[in-house]
């Protein structure tokens, strides 16, 4: 017993002390960073002392394990082959409707067969009413039996042996009792859920119950993570509604399950993600439009109480979402410290700063393969800088593509700009060939500096 506290105590500390680690790679005096360390140091120390904590993270002195848990599998298997992407859900009793079965439909009606090949839907039945949740897999396994044979989907259930006692509880926020009780058995509903995750696939969504997704939303996601290479993140954003749509690379799903038990009295789990991304040195939120999740309860599953949250940026009609082929952007216009020339290209909320252009400098866009495009719009300035957009400039499609990657050897051109903004379709027989890049030009100096705010390609598919 006296070794098992020890080994339970080292693993504590270890990640404790990864959490000042992570802390201390920002050199900067950073506020945000400053009060989320205190927060780690004061919260962490207090619960080093629980014996529960103690007990439940004996396993942390490796940290690319998983925890140790006895999963019931109420329906399905857990695929043979490593998928692309595992979306992650838990699912409890609610007082009022159930969305879940609505959830799945959305799914699966949204994602072509290839797509879902390349997934797996992992349900985690997190209510202890086990009549329940047999109920549940009964109406699923009805409504959803090919994909539970074809290996998209699996429902799993944790059971409450593995759970910390949800009486005693810290009233933060001045939460009510049951509140409190609510929000921190979630954050182990979702713990738990992660860490079977883990090692399932490469990438990690997690979606809640009561949710409609865009048509083709995985091959969005899959663009996304295209013109992501290279380029640090931790957290993906793809709607800005609670814990919608939030992707994750799966190796930090075992860091991230445990970081969510330590802390799961302290506040609801969308808080403490935001903690977890800040701990891990992604300052900001890197947020994708349009979103493409919508939440489409009308009540919590909390008590039942009327939850009308929408998300204003979410984009049913799929011929909305730019395809922005994979690239690399070449710019002779000074860059302005890491606003980098690619987050112009990712549709995030991230853009290109560069200092004042002079006429002849370029912003290009070369696609790694021909692009057969029928529509490009783009974007300028800011809502907070209104002088930083491109006040003369046009826009050209290039063919013969140069040896060095750097840009193309033919250009035409395809329009001017009108008052910092580019908007442009029916361009599929702009050119002879397929397009390989997109060059924007200056074509008068300017003492504003230059703010692209987004570049957004739409293809024509191939007849």
């Amino acid at each position: 017993m006296r070794c098992f506290l020890r080994r339970s105590l080292i693993a504590a500390i270890f990640i404790f002390v990864f959490l000042l680690i992570s802390l201390a790679v920002w050199t900067q005096n950073d506020l945000e960073m400053e009060k989320t360390q205190h927060w780690a140091q004061g919260i962490g120390l207090q619960q080093l002392q629980a014996d529960w904590n103690l007990r439940s993270l004996q396993n942390l002195t490796n940290a690319t394990n998983v925890l140790s848990i006895s999963y019931h599998y109420l329906a399905g298997i857990p695929p043979l082959q490593k998928k692309f992407l595992t979306i992650g859900l838990c699912s409890v009793k609610r007082k009022k409707g159930n969305y879940l079965l609505e959830t799945l439909r959305s799914i699966f009606e949204q994602s072509t067969h290839e797509e879902l090949s390349k997934m797996v839907v992992v349900v985690h039945l997190a209510d202890p009413d086990q009549e329940w949740n047999v109920q549940v897999v009964a109406n699923i396994a009805k409504r959803f039996a090919h994909q539970i044979l074809l290996g998209c989907l699996l429902i799993i259930h944790a059971p409450q042996e593995y759970y910390p006692s949800l009486e005693g509880l810290k009233q933060n926020y001045n939460d009510a009792t049951e509140r409190v009780k609510f929000r921190s058995k979630q954050n182990v509903d979702y713990a738990y859920l992660m860490n079977f995750a883990a090692n399932l696939s490469t990438y990690y969504l997690m979606i809640e119950d009561d949710v409609r997704c865009t048509k083709n939303f995985f091959s969005a996601i899959r663009r996304v993570l295209e013109s992501q290479k290279g380029s640090y993140w931790v957290t993906l954003e793809f709607s800005k509604l609670g814990y919608i749509g939030k992707l994750y690379h799966s190796s930090d799903l075992p860091q991230l399950s445990r970081f969510l038990l330590l802390f799961y009295q302290e506040m609801p789990c969308d808080w403490l993600l935001g903690y977890f991304r800040l701990l891990l040195t992604q300052k900001k939120v890197i947020r994708f439009k349009p979103s493409l999740f919508q939440h489409i309860g009308l009540y919590s599953s909390f008590q039942g109480t009327e939850n009308k949250l929408k998300d204003e940026d979410f984009e049913e009609n799929p011929a909305a979402l730019p395809d922005n082929p994979p690239a690399e952007m070449i710019t002779n216009i000074v860059t302005f410290e890491n606003y980098l020339p690619n987050k112009a290209y990712s549709n995030a909320e991230e853009y290109f700063w560069g200092k004042a252009p002079s006429a002849g400098n370029s912003f290009t866009v070369v696609f790694k393969q021909p692009a057969r495009i029928f529509r490009i719009q783009i974007q300028t300035g800011s809502e907070k800088r209104h002088e930083d957009y491109l006040q003369a400039g046009l826009v050209e499609l290039g063919t013969q593509k140069k040896r060095d990657g750097t840009g193309c050897n033919v250009y035409t051109s395809i329009g001017l700009f009108e008052k910092g903004n580019f908007n442009r379709q029916g361009l599929q027989n702009s050119t002879a060939f397929a397009p390989e890049c997109i060059r924007i030009v200056v074509t008068q100096d300017q003492s504003e500096w230059l703010i692209i705010r987004s570049i957004s390609v739409w293809t024509k598919p191939s007849p």
